[in-house]
């Protein structure tokens, strides 16, 4: 899926939380996954409100009475315990991008620098919350509109400071920003640093189906415009054509199965188009591996690292190869009050393999029983031609 983002009133790491709610992100699930980092003296809270007429979610962080600063490394530690997995690793590339502004603009490593403000239960709660709802809602790609920046001072532990803030200003670096007349402070660091961690790009709205649209709101109210983050959840149109893409390769004799099994479903989480394994013979007559990685080039030195982490190899191949795709869509249909989507290519129409999987637990059916039940022909959505 393809989020798109308005930021016309700035953007917090709150209003991108209620944001992803107000599009669906179960907020169970987010729960979950800041629970597993340990973290205690917390209760996160989706309320309903309005600004200027428009009907927004707010997320209200409650936290025990506890210090507002701690060591990065700290926050970190709880990061890493995050589930699942790929919510841990954007979450704690956030923290440390936080720390790393935060070392940079002091003069002191980032391992050891403190979090002033930066430091509370909330910062953990709104980073690791729009991990999980990111990773909920199977976003892949996230656009924005340029970050709209106010004006004035804000007051913090270093004193009276010009806005954008030096932290948010850092993490700002590689974005694309306009000015607005609005006296406050706009973008936060926990926001900034949230549009870097998303790989966010400053692009129009890529081709695509709107399915919904959410808004989160800003704590404050301003009188002449509504402070919320619009965020629009689309899914990309499958016109199909010819793309280039990366194909990483990498060769291993020495790791068990269970390891690549789970290689595989690391890389997928993280963005790859496609990850297969080929079993190949080695020199010295040895058996092994061959995982190979699909994905877009811009994600391929991530990936490339990912995959050299998840299997211990010292070095792999990247070439460029040219994809072709053929049309599809995807449509949803209902089976007894249950979704089902359904691909549809030029010649075949599939239900998705985790829909039918439900479909089968919620119904007490067989695999098999439960795709029957899904209509064979259902009716063609596409555009002419």
């Amino acid at each position: 899926m393809i989020l798109f983002l308005n930021p016309t009133c700035g953007l917090s790491g709150d209003m991108l939380l209620a944001a992803l709610v107000d599009l669906g992100a179960p907020l169970d699930r987010i729960r979950a996954a800041i629970a597993a980092t340990g973290l205690t003296g917390w209760q996160l809270d989706v309320e309903p409100a309005h600004r200027n007429g428009i009907a927004a979610r707010r997320a209200v962080v409650t936290v025990e009475p506890q210090p507002t600063h701690r060591n990065a490394s700290e926050l970190i530690a709880l990061a890493t315990r995050a589930e699942p997995v790929p919510v841990a690793e954007r979450a704690v590339r956030a923290l440390r991008e936080l720390a790393a502004a935060e070392g940079r603009i002091h003069g002191i490593d980032p391992a050891v620098v403190h979090l002033h403000e930066l430091g509370g239960h909330d910062t953990v709660v709104d980073i690791v919350g729009v991990s999980a709802a990111v990773h909920a809602l199977d976003i892949t790609e996230v656009h924005s509109a340029p970050v709209g920046l106010g004006t004035g001072t804000v007051r913090t532990r270093h004193g009276i400071l010009p806005v954008p803030a030096p932290a948010t200003a850092a993490l700002l670096a590689g974005a694309r920003v306009r000015g607005t007349d609005i006296d406050a402070e706009t973008v936060t660091p926990t926001g900034a640093v949230l549009l870097r961690a998303l790989d966010t790009r400053y692009t129009p709205m890529p081709e695509s189906t709107v399915t919904r649209v959410g808004y989160g709101a800003g704590s404050r109210e301003f009188p002449d415009r509504p402070n919320v983050l619009q965020a629009v959840l689309a899914e990309p149109v499958g016109r199909g054509g010819h793309t280039a893409m990366a194909v990483l390769e990498t060769t291993v004799d020495d790791v068990t199965g269970e390891a690549l099994g789970h290689t595989v479903d690391v890389l997928l989480e993280a963005g790859a188009a496609d990850v297969w394994i080929t079993s190949v013979g080695m020199k010295k007559n040895r058996p092994g591996h061959v995982v190979h990685v699909l994905c877009p080039p811009h994600l391929a030195s991530e990936l490339g690292t990912l995959l050299l982490r998840s299997t211990g190899s010292l070095g792999l191949r990247r070439t460029t190869v040219d994809r072709l795709t053929l049309p599809r869509t995807t449509t949803t249909t209902t089976v007894q009050g249950h979704p089902v989507r359904v691909k549809q290519g030029p010649w075949t129409t599939k239900p998705e393999h985790d829909d039918v999987v439900a479909l089968s637990a919620a119904l007490g059916l067989s695999y098999q029983e439960a795709r029957n039940r899904v209509p064979a022909q259902l009716p063609d959505r596409r555009a002419d031609g």
